[in-house]
C-alpha cells in the first residue's frame, strides 16, 4: 500500500493557511496523490454542528466548555475521517489540529495548556500528525490581512491583540518543543515561496518512506 501522510497547517487567523493548504492540494494532486481536504472544527457532519457552537454562536461560552467541545470534534474527526484516510493510504491536508486547541484555548483562554494538550489527545486516541505547518506572522500584519479580507469575524478573530499575541507565542514554543514534526515558516513570505518549502517537506517524507520500506 502506498504510505499515507497527515500533514496540518496551523498558525494565527490572516496567517494563509488555506492559500498553502490549496497550493498543496494541487501540487499532491499531480503527484497522482489522492488528497483528503478538511478542517477543525468542522470536518465532519457532527463538526459542523460543533463549529457554528465555538465560532459563531453569539452568547457566552465557558472557556473549559469551549475547550471541550473542540475535544469533541477531535474525537469524532480522527475516528471517521483521518484514520481511515490514513488507513487507505491517502493524504491528509487539515486546517487546524490539537495545537491550536493549546494555543487558542490553553494560552489565548489562559487555561492549563498541558490539560488542554491531554484532553486533545484523549480524544484523538493519542494520534499526532506526521508533519504540521506552522505559518507565523506578527498579530498586527495578520489583523491587517483580515481587514483587508473585509468579512466578519468570528470569535476567536475578534479577540484583542494580546489575546493573538498569546496565542502566537504558544504556538512558537510548541513548535520549538517538538522540531521533528513542525515546519516553521514566516508567513510575511511570498506564497510561492512557502509553497515551495511545504512540498520539500513533504517530498522528503515521502523519499525516507520509500527509502525504508
Amino acid at each position: 500500500m502506498t504510505e499515507g501522510l497527515w500533514i496540518t497547517f496551523e498558525g494565527g487567523d490572516g496567517t494563509g493557511k488555506t492559500t498553502q493548504a490549496t497550493l498543496l492540494e494541487t501540487w499532491l494532486g499531480e503527484q497522482g496523490r489522492t488528497v483528503i481536504r478538511t478542517r477543525e472544527p468542522g470536518g465532519t457532519e457532527v463538526g459542523v454542528l460543533i463549529r457554528d457552537i465555538v465560532l459563531h454562536h453569539r452568547g457566552e461560552v465557558a472557556p473549559r466548555a469551549e475547550a471541550l467541545l473542540y475535544a469533541a470534534d477531535r474525537a469524532q474527526h480522527v475516528a471517521t475521517v483521518v484514520r481511515p484516510a490514513r488507513e487507505r493510504g491517502e493524504v491528509v491536508i487539515q486546517d487546524r489540529y490539537l495545537d491550536s486547541s493549546v494555543a487558542y484555548q490553553g494560552a489565548g483562554r489562559v487555561l492549563d495548556a498541558g490539560e488542554v494538550r491531554e484532553l486533545s489527545l484523549w480524544a484523538a486516541e493519542g494520534a499526532l500528525p506526521d508533519i504540521t505547518v506552522l505559518l507565523d506572522l506578527d498579530p498586527a500584519d495578520a489583523r491587517r490581512r483580515l481587514d483587508a479580507a473585509d468579512k466578519p469575524f468570528d470569535r476567536l478573530e475578534a479577540e484583542k491583540s494580546e489575546f493573538h499575541e498569546r496565542v502566537r507565542t504558544a504556538f512558537l514554543a510548541l513548535a520549538a518543543a517538538d522540531p521533528a514534526r513542525f515546519l516553521v515558516l514566516d508567513a510575511a513570505q511570498p506564497a510561492d515561496t512557502l509553497a515551495a518549502a511545504v512540498r520539500n517537506r513533504v517530498a522528503a517524507f515521502f523519499a525516507s518512506c520509500d527509502a525504508s520500506s
